[in-house]
């Protein structure tokens, strides 16, 4: 039974970590495009605070296999080398499992959505963590794993394919969703908006006509059919005129050509939100 958002929205009364437990489904590499994108355009976020305290990156749900946080640590070590990053799962058993391979800086722990770590928290990845959940729970889940971040933290919260060939993740900040970006491995999709079943549980059921991010999709197929020409220079270019397209067409595209060329873009929260209920951004 799914808890309520209501019920999700703040601290465990009962001490039991917050949550249900994920599929488990783990494969290695499988988040190399959001750690790429987190250690990459975001990855001021993870310098020493002006107190000296090392940054604290969580993962989230990392399934059946601590695999992917074993990588998320060693991606997130490369560019803040004091970084303390913890694994965070609801099973007992998976939390076992990681445990094993605890070595400095890095450390697992039974827990859920209420972070179960003593100090703000600088970066969470949750990713593939909220599919189970009805979208009217996803405003009280941000809201409370956001309570646990620094005032630059982000929450970084996603879904991807299960091999991460296809992956879109949402910012949250503790001023709410900031951006919505799309990553996709060339020759792993026709059209953009083959990401539609990879998008985030705020979104995954709003891409219908009258939806923003219905709109935001039919725009990218539309400027990437008509960059084909540029296909025989690569996919690289075509992409990146892509965005250069959507841009000049007025869609808050973020970065540059140097993220676009990943096959990677980013776009402003208020561009894609739906357009009635909790997550709703104001016309």
């Amino acid at each position: 039974m799914v808890q309520k958002a209501t019920r999700l929205g703040g601290r465990s009364r009962t001490g039991r970590p917050l949550g249900h437990t994920t599929r488990g489904t783990t494969n290695p590499n499988r988040m190399r495009r959001v750690d790429r994108w987190l250690t990459g355009p975001q990855g001021w976020r993870l310098r020493p605070s002006t107190t000296g305290a090392p940054p604290i990156a969580v993962d989230l749900g990392y399934g059946a296999s601590p695999r992917t946080a074993v990588e998320f640590f060693e991606r997130v070590r490369a560019v803040s080398p004091q970084a303390r990053v913890f694994g965070v799962e609801i099973e007992p058993e998976r939390v076992a499992r990681g445990t094993a391979l605890d070595v400095n800086g890095l450390e697992f722990r039974l827990g859920g959505f209420e972070i179960p770590v003593e100090s703000p928290v600088t970066v969470i990845r949750a990713f593939n963590v909220l599919r189970q959940y009805d979208e009217a729970d996803v405003a009280g889940i941000w809201s409370t794993m956001c309570s646990r971040l620094t005032d630059t933290g982000v929450l970084i919260e996603g879904t991807c394919d299960e091999v991460g060939r296809r992956s879109s993740w949402v910012a949250v900040t503790k001023d709410g969703p900031q951006t919505l970006s799309i990553s996709l491995r060339f020759g792993a999709f026709e059209l953009p908006s083959d990401v539609a079943e990879s998008l985030p549980k705020a979104l995954i059921h709003r891409n219908v006509a009258g939806e923003r991010i219905h709109e935001f999709l039919q725009a990218a197929d539309a400027a990437w059919l008509a960059a084909a020409p540029l296909a025989s220079f690569g996919n690289k270019q075509r992409f990146v005129a892509m965005c250069r397209s959507l841009r000049s067409n007025g869609w808050p595209i973020c970065d540059s050509a140097s993220r676009w060329r990943l096959g990677e873009m980013t776009v402003r929260w208020q561009a894609v939100a739906p357009r009635s209920g909790d997550l709703a951004h104001p016309n």
